[in-house]
């Protein structure tokens, strides 16, 4: 597995904190109508000079709103701040409310990668909750920018999900989620599978797993090495299966129990 190292080419962000890995730039206004966002970029950008992969992240209800400081709560920048190390640039935009919308993500990408020296063959997508549901919703709608997403206990809302199949793409859900119901990313997987598209999708149910025990897959390594492990140059695309992400890894990550069974389970 290659992890790929880069240069940080500006900043045109409103605000920089810097820490022991890397910079992260919170951007407000810097598209039209769009959303604010959260851009890390580790340190060795700076030093090595060429492009990067890009982890998108697309967070769940309960960080919507207008404080940028919410959406750092929980999930990859939370986990970057716990230590974990994820060389790779990460964007983590926030939705003040309602669905994530495909376009409005879109033209947020493009924007990253007008700006900063992204991998283009290597960009990432991974959700959990309202954030899983945009995971579907937007690598449905741009199958061909994607090479590999993670949808958390979600689900889709879109009328043709036909793109779904056109990615590797590993939904997992809790059976006891009482927040979304396992049963709207079984509907996805169910789809696929009649349709005769899931080639390169991979599920998982977690067995009595409530909503905010997925949460900790934000803190798990393999839930990046998966990301990482493959690329839009794969030829022919596939879905890496060389390892799974069991119960026992789920509950081995460094998160507070009180919180994941609070917070979380209401997302």
């Amino acid at each position: 597995m290659v992890l790929l190292y880069g240069f940080l080419v500006g900043c045109l962000c409103a605000f920089a904190q810097t820490g022991q890995q890397g910079t992260f730039s919170a951007n407000r206004n810097v598209i039209p109508q769009g959303y604010n966002f959260w851009l890390y970029t580790p340190d060795e950008y700076h030093e090595y000079k060429h492009p990067l992969p890009l982890i998108i992240f697309l967070h769940g209800a309960s960080l919507c709103g207008n404080n940028l400081d919410r959406v750092r709560r929980y999930g990859v920048l939370d986990a970057i701040d716990k230590g974990k190390v994820i060389p790779t640039f990460v964007l983590a935009p926030q939705n003040p409310g309602g669905a994530w919308s495909p376009q409005k993500l879109n033209d947020l990408l493009e924007w990253v990668e007008k700006n900063y020296e992204i991998d283009k063959n290597r960009i990432y997508v991974l959700g959990m909750s309202l954030g899983g549901y945009g995971t579907l919703d937007f690598v449905g709608t741009y199958p061909e920018k994607v090479a590999a997403a993670m949808a958390l206990c979600g689900g889709c809302s879109l009328k043709d999900m036909d793109g779904l199949g056109k990615l590797p793409l590993w939904i997992m859900h809790g059976t006891a989620d009482r927040a979304v119901g396992v049963g709207q990313s079984k509907r996805v997987v169910d789809y696929l599978q009649q349709t005769r598209q899931d080639r390169m999708l991979r599920f998982k149910w977690i067995q009595g797993g409530s909503h905010g025990l997925l949460a900790r897959l934000f803190y798990l390594q393999k839930t990046y090495d998966w990301l990482i492990a493959h690329s839009l140059a794969d030829n022919p695309r596939c879905v890496d299966d060389h390892f799974d992400i069991d119960q026992a890894d789920i509950n081995g990550t460094y998160r507070d129990l009180k919180t994941l069974s609070g917070e979380y389970d209401k997302d």
